[in-house]
């Protein structure tokens, strides 16, 4: 029933907890009767919610991303780190894809090249963090006429390729013109028009 661990205290061997001696068989007694130890995490729990504690704790659960059925534990790291049908974001272009499909997406995004307005060159993006070091060491280290100079020999060279938000504005404010210009000549049309009609 219950083991001596020392004259004043006593270790019940149900729930193994140190019960001072005089209350022992008082707690023994509750303890059988009212308590059970979980055969999974070894905690006492109440016998009439111990089906309770098992299914929110312990009852295998599948993951909503891939169906894998796994111990309730291990869920929030498997759809964390694990789960092939998590969404993790390129490195390169910050586009998020499912991770069993991250490998190809990097086979292409890695190749493909972004503009340096630094050094105003493309740049391949899986070179952009060595590119960035180097081109910020050179832009901190030109200063005054060999800045110049640098210009003067990148007019002399082929012309630089635009950015591409240089052709988006131009076609932005082209847009804006255009519309602007037709709205004009369609009210002074429809004036025109209301006017003829009720001179007559």
């Amino acid at each position: 029933m219950a083991v001596a661990s020392d004259e004043a205290h006593k270790i019940c061997t149900h729930c193994e907890r140190d019960i001072p001696a005089a209350n022992i068989d008082l707690h023994y007694a509750h303890c059988i009767r009212n308590l059970a130890k979980c055969e999974v995490c070894g905690d006492m729990v109440p016998k009439k919610h111990a089906e309770e504690h098992y299914a929110d704790n312990h009852a295998p659960v599948s993951c909503s991303l891939c169906s894998e059925t796994m111990e309730r534990d291990t869920l929030a790291i498997h759809k964390g780190e694990i789960c092939p049908n998590r969404l993790v974001n390129c490195e390169f272009c910050e586009f998020p894809s499912y991770a069993v499909d991250l490998a190809d997406h990097l086979k292409d995004c890695r190749n493909r090249t972004d503009y340096c307005s630094q050094c105003q060159t493309y740049v391949i993006r899986k070179e952009r963090y060595n590119h960035e070091a180097s081109c910020n060491v050179v832009s901190d280290n030109t200063v005054g006429p060999s800045r110049d100079v640098r210009e003067a020999e990148r007019g002399q060279g082929p012309q630089r390729r635009r950015q591409p938000n240089e052709f988006s504005r131009r076609g932005l404010v082209f847009t804006v013109a255009l519309t602007g210009i037709a709205v004009l000549l369609g009210s002074l049309f429809f004036q025109k028009k209301t006017e003829g009609s009720q001179v007559n």
